[in-house]
């Protein structure tokens, strides 16, 4: 269902724990894709191998009633353990991996260096006419990496995905 005209959408990360068993992650994904809500980013690993835990964090965006559905859908789900909103927790941390492929001479190989130092990314391969850089960070600042390697010679690009966790002990 689209938003109303007067309804805002806004952006969730959600970190689901389930059980670590075959057809989970068709679960949690077939919810959204029956609702014809969008995953904007999805992240799947085992977490505690004895418990046979996984964690699933999942990048949605929707109006606060939507996004309150879905959290309850997905909590209500047999085999979920646990949903935490992230975004909405102060505690709450979300980072994100990219490698970018920046091919480049002469200014703007040295402008494409003087980035990557300013955002901390790291130069994990080296050639003549490229780069490949490795940047760990919050969604956002990957984007604006990405917008000012743009006119410097982007030319190939993979993300993980959006992790999260919350600081603190639980």
């Amino acid at each position: 269902m689209p938003p109303r005209l007067n309804e805002s959408t806004e952006k969730r990360t959600f970190a689901v724990l389930v059980d670590n068993e075959p057809g989970v992650l068709a679960r949690v994904v077939g919810l959204f894709s029956a609702r014809g809500y969008n995953i904007e980013s999805l992240t799947v690993a085992e977490t505690d191998a004895k418990a046979h835990v996984s964690r699933i964090t999942i990048v949605t965006s929707g109006t606060a009633l939507i996004l309150e559905q879905i959290r309850a859908q997905l909590d209500r789900m047999v085999s979920v353990r646990d949903v935490q909103d992230v975004t909405l927790d102060p505690q709450g941390i979300e980072r994100e991996l990219a490698l970018m492929k920046v091919r480049g001479r002469g200014e703007q190989r040295a402008e494409a260096l003087r980035l990557a130092d300013i955002f901390r990314a790291k130069v994990i391969d080296t050639s003549h006419e490229s780069f490949v850089f490795e940047l760990t960070g919050a969604p956002g600042k990957i984007d604006k990496f990405v917008d000012l390697m743009r006119p410097l010679g982007l030319a190939e690009m993979s993300r993980t995905g959006v992790l999260s966790l919350t600081r603190g002990v639980d």
